[in-house]
């Protein structure tokens, strides 16, 4: 059973306010990939995905000591909890950042925002809802997106495909926890909650790592600049912004936002690593987006 030790936030602080919360998510959800991207040629990427994680806890872990908030009877009570979410995150992280290998980061981006659907079915699974017309719709859109942005004229090797399925695999996993921390964990203590989220994470892709034999050293201070630039913002800012919209908004208002960060990264993409999706994955792409978004606003209106 989750042991609630839920802090109350003040309304009408900066954390409630609905606007600033889902500008400042938009613009930082899109770095995902591009940090992934800006990582991939100092360090591999179960690799980097732990240091940048780490960096992240050690964060976190310094604000809960300060503010006297690290409860371990929370962690020790839902130990099980934390475990599983710990592990399907650090799956997804490693997952989506050696999807950087294959597939350029405003094609992925795109890609990954089926995972709308996937959240869908985990809805259908468990709550037993039926699927309307436009959900219908808008799922078909959107799988036809992906499989237009996998099939590419040229891509013999089909490594632009092994780079969307890791995109899909990715998308999955962290779909499938976000619904358990939806189902079961809106109860725990925030600060609590996220310290433990991630030292679960971070444990997890020290295993990885170590099990296949990609744990280096990071060579050089830019490295580590990169680092800390990445935990701070793609982590710490970036998953506590997240878990604060996803405990207070509606999760189809959320989704319909965030859909629209891929073009936030694909303009990031081109202006660090003068990299453009193909036309054909333009045209996936956008395919996935808006099948995404119909099926979004079709929940809604329910």
């Amino acid at each position: 059973m989750i042991k609630s030790t839920r802090n109350p936030v003040k309304p009408g602080s900066l954390l409630t306010s609905m606007p600033a919360i889902m500008v400042v998510l938009l613009l930082i959800d899109s770095l995902h990939f591009v940090f992934a991207r800006l990582l991939l040629p100092y360090l591999p990427p179960t690799t980097s995905s732990f240091y940048y994680m780490t960096i992240a806890t050690i964060e976190i872990a310094l604000f809960a000591a300060v503010r006297r908030q690290i409860d371990w009877r929370v962690f020790r009570d839902n130990a099980k909890f934390f475990l599983i979410i710990g592990f399907l995150i650090a799956s997804a992280t490693a997952l989506s950042f050696t999807a950087v290998t294959y597939i350029d980061p405003g094609t992925a981006s795109m890609v990954a925002r089926i995972n709308t659907l996937f959240a869908l079915g985990f809805g259908i699974l468990w709550l037993k809802e039926r699927l309307t017309r436009g959900e219908k719709i808008g799922a078909v859109i959107a799988v036809a997106g992906v499989f237009v942005v996998s099939f590419q004229p040229g891509d013999t090797s089909g490594v632009l495909w092994l780079g969307v399925l890791l995109v899909l695999a990715a998308s999955f996993t962290y779909a499938l926890h976000a619904a358990i921390v939806k189902r079961q964990g809106g109860e725990i203590d925030f600060t609590n909650f996220f310290l433990f989220r991630m030292m679960a994470s971070i444990l997890f892709l020290l295993i990885f790592a170590v099990g296949r034999g990609e744990m280096v050293w990071p060579a050089g201070a830019h490295v580590w600049w990169i680092l800390l630039l990445a935990g701070t913002v793609n982590v710490t800012v970036s998953r506590a912004l997240y878990y604060l919209a996803l405990r207070r908004y509606k999760l189809s208002i959320l989704t319909i936002l965030l859909t629209l960060s891929p073009v936030v990264t694909i303009l990031w993409s081109w202006l660090l690593f003068g990299v453009w999706p193909s036309l054909q994955g333009l045209v996936g792409g956008t395919a996935v987006l808006l099948g995404v978004i119909l099926v979004t606003m079709t929940r809604r209106q329910k």
